[in-house]
């Protein structure tokens, strides 16, 4: 296993044999992803907090789609059974605690008195709903939950039942990608196909009001039930210390930026990279820099030209990803070249295997290796959008060479809520710039998963996650993944993963408390004068 001098957290994946996480005071030493104490008393009564948000998520329902605009806005309202702190350990939230012996029977004790929105207190059957529904809608749950059974001891007792044991399990239920959203039964039960027709949590925030390609609103949540430890990473204390959020859909950058200048807007997502040195040399704004996940270039394994393997190859040997990633973040301290398929600060899963076939760059090989396969100049569409500058950027760049050695390669440009759609048409696209926010487990990590965007289906990929996620320690579980991680840089080629980047986001200095860990985080925030 490779562990990288960037990496910021340590990871603790530990099989253990009997195993309780309590909601006990962390006595950690105070990080950046550790925020100190604010006590209501220094809240901002009838104080807003405006947030320029560079896209339009596609839905806030969060079990079932993974973009971070659906990540950061949506855990204001919603929580779930555990979370991570600071060095992505898997610690209670709505669960007081949880215990195992064999890492296969889970029983949670819940929280008592923790109240939804709509003022119903929270019990075991909004648990048991809830958790069968992310169960259902999410990607990232592998093949570990297959089976599981959740059932009710009492309206406080919640027992999960494994078919097999699984060290991964609560990491995997702490995970904030597709989240595992606590929300009243009733709500989960009329849900439909497209989703919850009511957004009803437990958070510091609930929802208000949503117009489309306007705003988002969420209102401070007087009822919530916070806990006492200190806040720590997504974890402990959290207060709504300003009475309401609005989150405004700018898709413009210079947009955001001036807003930022002027006090329109008081945070921005998606400062352009290549104003970074401009930004941080002004005194009234404050950058915020977060190691966000892995970038890449994910194909269609499905129909086209991408579901052949050799296609595949060439495209991974024509690549300069450095090339790609200076379009996209133009400043060596925004991003990092490397192969890993997970992200190099998750210490326990970072690897290099298959590194070798990592940024080739050697366009006149695969010029011959495109002459070999007899391509006929059918169209290769890559999916774009105009709403993130780096996705945009580095489509571009890879447009251009693929064009270069011979590929008919289009752009196909949506705004990203249609982009999110048209990844799941195998027949509209065959190849797309994504970033996979950083995740903690690799069954978690989508460029492997059949269920994402022209999935993976290879018995080696299904029997090695099956094999990662039933290992008794974690040291077997890491040569494991070691191995499939080569195996799908040599063979498979599901995705070209370039490297980690850091989000970029600024705000005014009036704001106090932000911190970012997964994303930027709006509890324990002030505004001052």
């Amino acid at each position: 296993m490779k562990f990288s001098k960037r990496s910021l957290f340590l990871v603790m994946l530990a099989s253990i044999v009997f195993f309780i996480i309590g909601c006990s005071s962390n006595e950690s030493e105070v990080d950046g992803n550790k925020s100190d104490e604010t006590s209501n008393d220094e809240a901002n009564t009838g104080s807003v907090l405006k947030i320029a948000l560079d896209g339009q998520p596609p839905t806030l329902d969060q079990p079932t789609a993974a973009p971070t605009a659906i990540r950061d806005t949506a855990r204001l309202m919603f929580e779930t059974l555990l979370t991570t702190d600071s060095n992505y350990a898997a610690v209670p939230m709505l669960a007081e605690s949880v215990e195992t012996d064999d890492n296969k029977t889970y029983v949670f004790h819940l929280r008592e008195g923790v109240l939804f929105h709509n003022g119903k207190e929270m019990i075991a059957e909004d648990v048991i709903a809830s958790m069968e529904r992310w169960l259902e809608k999410s990607a990232i749950t592998g093949t570990i939950f297959e089976g599981a059974t959740w059932t009710a001891e009492d309206n406080y007792t919640v027992v999960l039942e494994l078919v097999e044991s699984s060290s991964l399990t609560l990491d995997t239920i702490a995970s904030s990608k597709q989240a595992a959203a606590i929300m009243p039964k009733e709500v989960v039960e009329a849900a439909t196909a497209e989703g919850v027709s009511e957004y009803i949590g437990t958070g510091p925030y609930q929802f208000v009001e949503w117009r489309q390609d306007q705003y988002i609103h969420f209102t401070k949540f007087d009822d919530y039930s916070a806990l006492e430890e200190p806040a720590d990473g997504l974890a402990g204390k959290k207060e709504a210390l300003v009475d309401d959020i609005y989150f405004y859909i700018v898709t413009d950058a210079s947009t955001r930026i001036a807003g930022l200048q002027t006090g329109e807007y008081d945070f921005a997502y998606g400062v352009p990279y290549d104003s970074y040195e401009q930004v941080n040399r002004d005194e009234n704004i404050n950058t915020h820099l977060d190691v966000t996940g892995v970038q890449l270039l994910a194909y269609n394994k499905e129909k086209g030209p991408a579901a052949d393997v050799r296609m595949r190859e060439v495209i991974n040997t024509a690549l300069d990803i450095e090339e790609i990633m200076m379009a996209a973040y133009p400043n060596e301290d925004l991003f990092w070249l490397h192969s890993s398929y997970m992200d190099e600060d998750i210490v326990s899963w970072a690897s290099d295997a298959g590194e070798e076939y990592h940024n080739i760059n050697d366009p006149e090989k695969a010029k011959q290796m495109l002459e070999d396969m007899d391509y006929n100049g059918e169209e290769f569409k890559i999916l774009a959008t105009r709403d993130y500058d780096h996705h945009y950027n580095a489509a571009v760049v890879i447009h251009d060479q693929l064009s270069q050695i011979g590929i008919n390669a289009t752009l196909e440009i949506y705004d990203w809520p249609t982009v999110t759609q048209l990844k799941d048409d195998t027949d509209a696209f065959d190849a797309y710039v994504i970033s996979f926010s950083t995740v903690s487990t690799p069954p978690q990590f989508l460029g492997l998963s059949p269920t994402w965007a022209g999935g993976v289906n290879d018995e080696k990929v299904v029997e090695d996650m099956k094999a990662i996620e039933t290992a008794p320690t974690t040291e077997e579980a890491q040569e494991i993944w070691e191995d499939l991680q080569r195996y799908a840089w040599e063979e498979l080629l599901p995705v070209t993963t370039f490297g980690s980047y850091n989000s970029l986001y600024a705000s005014s200095n009036k704001v106090e408390g932000i911190i970012t860990f997964s994303g930027p985080i709006f509890w324990n925030v002030t505004i001052g004068e």
